[in-house]
């Protein structure tokens, strides 16, 4: 997926909270929601972008690891919320690991982060975007799903 070059780079972000009202969308939009492979983005200027995307694309393979592994959904929103607060806590550690300012939501800790992450959604649900295809992209390690968490 090549952005055109006239285009400027954009990457809506945080992503929604799943709930019990997106859980459909998340599962079933997969395949025509936007996805951030490196050719996206211009060579140099953007890595705050860059890391939202790789966020936003590891957040897409968390869910879809979800969506296929569980039929009761009181379970795959367990998992998918799980997901949502991992690949923000990652994106966080990644934030801090730069020498640029942080996102603002990863310098609260506990409830707070969550809190300022889901008052800044910029795209509340997980439609599809009109004519996108979303390309095939490697499954991102390192989600680890909890049941006791549930």
């Amino acid at each position: 997926t090549k952005r055109n070059s006239q285009t400027p780079v954009q990457v809506p972000f945080p992503p929604a909270v799943p709930h019990a009202g997106n859980i459909n969308a998340i599962c079933q939009n997969s395949h025509c929601r936007q996805r951030y492979p490196p050719s996206y983005f211009p060579r140099s200027g953007v890595s705050h972008l860059r890391r939202r995307g790789t966020a936003i694309n590891r957040l897409e393979s968390w869910y879809s690891l979800c969506c296929s592994s569980f039929s009761a959904e009181e379970e795959k929103l367990c998992c998918l919320q799980q997901a949502w607060k991992q690949a923000l806590t990652r994106f966080c550690v990644e934030e801090f690991s730069t020498m640029t300012l942080a996102y603002n939501c990863c310098e609260n800790t506990g409830e707070d982060r969550w809190r300022c992450f889901i008052g800044r959604l910029e795209k509340p649900d997980y439609s599809c975007v009109p004519g996108y295809t979303a390309p095939s992209m490697a499954s991102e390690p390192g989600f680890t799903y909890d049941q006791s968490a549930c």
